[in-house]
């Protein structure tokens, strides 16, 4: 199979194997970057953006192209801090999602803001707001272990 067609497979779901992504995690003026989902898995949810590390990337350069697709931020990644595995089943039990997820610490370096990939919307998040809103368990878990926040 193609690496092509494995990737548009992977993107629909079902995949053959387990992917790779990466999440960035990044404070500005005590607010946390975050993202609603706009699509497939955990859409919906806010969480931390990100997304596939693509063939020949590593870590920190699929976080900082990331990043600057879904939310027009400019970052730069730093260390891994957190990783989980996100597995989604569907009703018959079958995988329909395996990513591993590795969080990078990140420092901001500037951009405006702004929804874009498959980011439904996005916005500097407080402790407060956090509260408010239907954040996934693993981005709430990683900021209140690591951080102290929310």
């Amino acid at each position: 199979m193609s690496v092509n067609k494995q990737r548009s497979d992977d993107l629909r779901g079902y995949p053959e194997f387990p992917r790779v992504a990466v999440g960035a995690v990044v404070f500005h003026a005590d607010r946390v970057l975050l993202v609603r989902r706009g699509k497939p898995p955990s859409d919906g949810l806010w969480a931390i953006p990100g997304g596939t590390v693509e063939l020949g990337e590593t870590l920190a350069q699929a976080a900082e192209r990331e990043i600057r697709e879904e939310t027009g931020i400019r970052i730069t990644a730093l260390e891994p801090i957190y990783v989980f595995d996100m597995v989604e089943r569907d009703a018959a039990g079958r995988v329909r999602f395996h990513y591993v997820i590795v969080d990078l610490a990140s420092r901001y370096r500037g951009g405006e803001l702004q929804a874009g990939d498959d980011a439904a919307e996005t916005r500097w998040v407080s402790a407060d707001d956090m509260q408010r809103l239907k954040v996934s368990a693993p981005t709430r878990e990683l900021l209140a272990r690591r951080y102290a926040f929310g």
